[in-house]
């Protein structure tokens, strides 16, 4: 077998093999050469083990991934592979081979190894089924049912759409498709950009793979083989965005303890013994762990109290429910989670053979019906003028209870009950945009992001008749912040005010509501939407929900306040009324604070990329930023909290189903993940400006890297 290695001007690899499973070797090895310490740290994290050589920072990670059983579940999902799909399993171990023939030498490339003392390790075929595991189970944000059971419990159930909004630790996306009636070429275009927490290396990695079944650019995750979420195979093209779905539960359960015995109190009113054993993580700069695992009949339980300390440390979790803490009974509460791969030991990897083979809309269409997770809703063209628009994934049918909040695992009515049909989307006037806002997905879903970055990519699409690829970038770096008008009004109905403050409000109302990183008015609205969000954060009609959380330390973000608040602002303030909280005095107060002590510059000064890294090399001094949470151009901030954005377009596309080398994209730093190297973070600049990296296939015009024979 003949494989080529290929690079074009960004170091971005082009891969040529005789068939499909070559192919995959060959994947597996470009990618061990370019991100060998980004496939390790995610197969650590996959398995539970990252501490032992991140150290304490890692560990609360670790402990939860043991808990969630990833690494066990993967294993199943695989094992099932094998029974089912045996040709995708065996490109999956292909794709592992490839990665431990080029770890060793790709780890000597990496600094991280040696500041480390990390040794690469050995893949198992099981382990790229993990890394996808790993690096979406908090996608759902089924944590968002432990914000909910407490603001139900301290406010009552109508806090619950006032607060019901694209939260911190959610990832979204803006997609958008035009059919060829709305281009200048009659071919359809898709568009988009992922926006999740943006990372060193980056989470999404260009590469092109061809053999004589197929031939395909896009996106891959490092560590899986294929091209899952972004591609184009020359005569149709595919992406994706977070549908906003709600897959996963969480179940109060009730335990008993007798010595090392746990049983559990089921529907029917028989307590049933629990599976249990203990595991330890190991942590590089601290005491070795012990993590109690057990799983109900529901799922692996992620909380609970433990049993009596070890000679090790132990993770110090409590449970989740300190009201319902423990009884007269010796009776305690746990929390067990339930989701879809637990139950079924299916991943959804029958998925992406299909896909990289699809010549057309209907071959996408019927690939898409074998994805489990996450649920996304797809768009995709082909050159015939075929196109889709539709919701994939795998979403059980079960009770409201279980969707809001947490469900009583001892009581009927809160069993699995099937799954959902996945909803198809209308394409308008040729158009369809989606951006995490309601739409198709609407009966699978809770909570959605606000509609502003869909309505205002509607509106940008429709200011003229036709597109071409190049229009487009325009539309990736808007920054209108249409949430600013709440807050803005309330400012605009305020009189009385000192000089400096009616000076500010001046400012404001005059403000173009554009979050660009030159833009003094920008800064301005970000230190009032601060001061405003920290005065509510700490008003006593929230007091309760400021009590710091039993809960395991990942889902934190998820029940954090003043995240909170700052993401469900424009509802809080719009609400007829607010648990007693004078909004109008709020802003008043804060409107003068910062007429006071407010920023002097532009926004860019304190909104700037704070990506992150696995291991955290001194201080980063990030690039400026234009963008806002609710602008197209999605550069998430914290209001109340840090102008720092963590999340933001993890990569950018354009394809353009009339010439795939017409298509472009790019992503925030660069191919090469070894610091220092041409390829790190070349394409920086371009991301910066909105900017994209011709998509070019001419083999001609490739460098040619190596040719190797096996």
């Amino acid at each position: 077998m003949t494989v080529t290695t290929y690079r074009d001007p960004w170091g971005i690899p082009h891969l040529r093999a005789a068939d499909a499973r070559g192919l995959a070797r060959a994947q597996g090895r470009v990618t061990a050469h370019d991100r060998a310490w980004q496939l390790e740290v995610e197969r650590h994290r996959a398995q539970g083990t990252s501490a032992s050589f991140l150290g304490s920072a890692a560990a609360a990670w670790d402990v939860f991934a043991r808990r969630a059983r990833l690494a066990d579940t993967a294993r199943r999902c695989f094992e099932a592979l094998e029974r089912q799909d045996p040709e995708t399993a065996d490109w999956v171990r292909a794709y592992v081979r490839g990665v431990n023939e080029g770890l060793v030498a790709g780890a000597a490339r990496a600094p991280e190894f040696a500041r480390t003392g990390l040794t690469p390790g050995t893949w198992e075929p099981w382990h790229p089924l993990g890394v996808w595991l790993a690096t979406h189970i908090l996608f759902a944000g089924f944590p968002a049912k432990l914000w909910r059971e407490q603001a139900i419990r301290h406010l009552g159930e109508e806090a619950v759409p006032l607060f019901a909004t694209d939260g911190p630790g959610t990832a979204g996306s803006n997609g958008w498709l035009l059919a060829g009636s709305r281009t200048t070429t009659g071919h359809a275009l898709l568009a988009g950009d992922p926006h999740r927490f943006i990372e060193a290396p980056g989470v999404y990695q260009q590469i092109r793979l061809a053999c004589p079944e197929f031939d395909v650019v896009g996106l891959a995750v490092p560590g899986v083989p294929g091209i899952a979420h972004f591609a184009h195979t020359g005569t149709v093209a595919w992406s994706i965005t977070n549908a906003m779905a709600d897959y996963q539960d969480l179940y109060r359960e009730r335990l008993r303890r007798t010595g090392t015995d746990v049983t559990v109190l089921d529907p029917d009113g028989t307590w049933r013994r629990t599976e249990r054993h203990t595991e330890t993580v190991e942590v590089a700069d601290g005491p070795p762990i012990d993590v109690e695992v057990l799983e109900t009949a529901r799922g692996p339980v992620i909380s609970a109290p433990g049993p009596a300390a070890s000679t090790h440390g132990t993770d110090g979790t409590p449970d989740a429910d300190a009201d319902a803490d423990a009884d007269g009974d010796g009776e305690t509460e746990a929390l067990a989670l339930r989701y879809p791969p637990r139950v079924t030991g299916d991943l959804g990897f029958g998925a992406l053979l299909p896909l990289l083979r699809a010549r057309s809309v209907a071959d996408v269409d019927r690939a898409f019906d074998a994805w489990t997770e996450p649920v996304n809703v797809v768009h995709a063209a082909d050159t015939a003028g075929g196109v889709l628009h539709r919701v994939a994934g795998r979403v059980p049918v079960r009770s409201r209870t279980n969707r809001l909040r947490l469900a009583p695992a001892w009581t009927d009515g809160h069993a699995w009950q099937g799954w959902h049909e996945m909803p198809y989307g209308e394409i308008t006037d040729g158009v369809a945009v989606m951006a995490n806002q309601r739409g198709p997905a609407t009966p699978l879903g809770v909570e959605f992001a606000p509609p502003h970055r869909a309505d205002r990519i509607r509106a940008l699409l429709d200011e003229r008749r036709t597109w071409s690829a190049a229009d487009l970038p325009a539309i990736h770096t808007d920054t209108h912040l249409a949430s600013a008008a709440p807050l803005l009004d309330h400012l605009a109905a305020l009189d009385g005010l000192t000089t400096g403050a009616a000076g500010l409000r001046d400012l404001l109302l005059a403000w173009d509501r554009r979050m660009d990183a030159d833009s003094t008015g920008a800064a301005a609205y970000a230190a009032l939407r601060t001061a405003v969000v920290r005065r509510l954060a700490a008003h006593p009609a929230f007091a309760a929900l400021a009590e710091p959380a039993a809960v395991p330390e990942v889902l934190l973000p998820w029940l954090a306040l003043t995240p909170r608040i700052a993401f469900a602002l424009e509802h809080l303030l719009r609400a007829e009324e607010l648990f007693g909280i004078d909004r109008p005095a709020v802003v008043r107060a804060a409107v003068e604070d910062v007429a006071v002590s407010g920023p002097a510059g532009t926004w860019g000064d304190t909104h700037r990329l704070a990506p992150w890294r696995a291991l955290p090399d001194g201080p980063y001094d990030g690039p400026a930023l234009s963008g806002d949470h609710d602008c197209v151009l999605c550069t998430s901030a914290v209001p109340g909290l840090t102008d720092l954005a963590a999340r933001g377009p993890a990569a950018r596309y354009v394809w353009d189903l009339a010439d795939r080398d017409n298509s472009r994209w790019v992503v925030p730093f660069g191919a090469d993940g070894v610091p220092g190297t041409p390829h790190h973070t070349d394409q920086l600049a371009l991301w910066l400006k909105g900017d994209l990296a011709p998509v070019g296939t001419d083999w001609d015009r490739l460098h040619l890297v190596e040719e190797t024979h096996d």
